[in-house]
C-alpha cells in the first residue's frame, strides 16, 4: 500500500482519507487517481458527485456482450453533468453544444479512456446522410462509441435508431451505443432492449449533484456492504 500511495499527491491522499467513509471507497479513489492522474480539483469533483456509489451501482447492470469480457464496466448508469450552465428550457442541440463547450469536464465524467472524435458525425446509408450526436473512441474497448442525446425520458423507439447507427458505423471492432436521457424507467429499458442484439446501453444524466446518502443506501441494499453510519 505504501508504494501505491507514493503514486498520488499528498493533497489527494488527505482528501481521500478525510472524505471516503469505507476502506473499499478509499481504495477505489486511490486506484482511480493513479489510473486517471487526477488533479486535486478533479478528485474533489468526483467525490462530491458520488462517483464511487454511481460506479459501483453501474457494475450491477447487465452489459452487452462486447463489454462483458472487460474486467470493469467503463459506462455509468447515471452521469452528473452539472457544469453545462443550461437555461431552464433547452433542446437537444443546446444540450449537445453545451457538452462540446465543456468537453474537458465531460471527459472527466466519462473517463479518460474516451477520446472525442466529432459532433453530428455523418454516416451514409444508400446515398443518404445521417448524423450521430456525439462520437467517441474508447481505448480500452478499442471501438467507436456513439452517443445519442435525449432531453426527455427514454422512449422505446430510440433503440431502433441506435441499432441503425451502429450498423452504419464502419470500424474493425463492433461499435457501442449509449443513449443518454434525462430520465429512464429501467423496466421499460430492459423490455425495449430485450430483442436487440446490438451492444448498447441507456443511461440518464443529472444537471445537479445527487443526494449521496440516497446512493449510499441503494449501494448498501444492493451489494450488502456494512452499514455506513451518518456523520453527526
Amino acid at each position: 500500500m505504501t508504494a501505491v500511495l507514493t503514486q498520488i499527491s499528498w493533497t489527494n491522499h488527505l482528501a481521500i482519507m478525510s472524505k471516503a467513509k469505507t476502506p473499499e471507497e478509499r481504495h477505489f479513489y486511490i486506484s482511480l487517481c493513479i489510473k486517471e492522474s487526477y488533479s486535486s480539483r478533479e478528485l474533489e469533483r468526483q467525490i462530491e458527485s458520488a462517483y464511487y456509489e454511481r460506479y459501483m451501482l453501474s457494475q450491477e447492470k447487465l452489459l452487452p456482450e462486447p463489454i462483458k469480457g472487460l474486467k470493469e464496466n467503463p459506462f455509468l448508469d447515471s452521469y452528473i453533468i452539472g457544469f453545462l450552465d443550461l437555461p431552464e428550457a433547452y433542446k437537444e442541440p443546446d444540450f449537445r453544444k453545451a457538452l462540446i463547450r465543456n468537453m474537458k469536464d465531460f471527459i472527466l465524467e466519462l473517463g479518460k479512456d474516451f477520446t472525442f472524435i466529432d459532433e453530428e458525425y455523418k454516416v451514409q446509408v444508400s446515398g443518404e446522410d445521417y448524423s450521430i450526436d456525439l462520437l467517441f473512441y474508447h481505448r480500452g474497448l478499442q471501438c467507436l462509441v456513439a452517443f445519442e442525446l435525449k432531453v426527455g425520458k427514454f422512449m422505446p423507439e430510440y433503440i431502433s435508431k441506435m441499432d441503425f447507427y451502429l450498423e452504419a458505423l464502419e470500424h474493425e471492432n463492433p461499435s457501442v451505443g449509449l443513449i443518454l436521457c434525462a430520465s429512464k424507467n429501467d423496466e421499460v429499458v430492459e423490455y425495449a432492449m430485450s430483442r436487440s442484439m446490438s451492444p448498447m446501453l441507456v443511461s440518464q444524466y443529472q444537471l445537479q449533484l445527487p443526494d449521496k446518502k440516497v446512493l449510499e443506501r441503494k449501494l448498501q441494499e444492493l451489494v450488502a456492504i456494512p452499514q455506513i453510519e451518518d456523520e453527526e
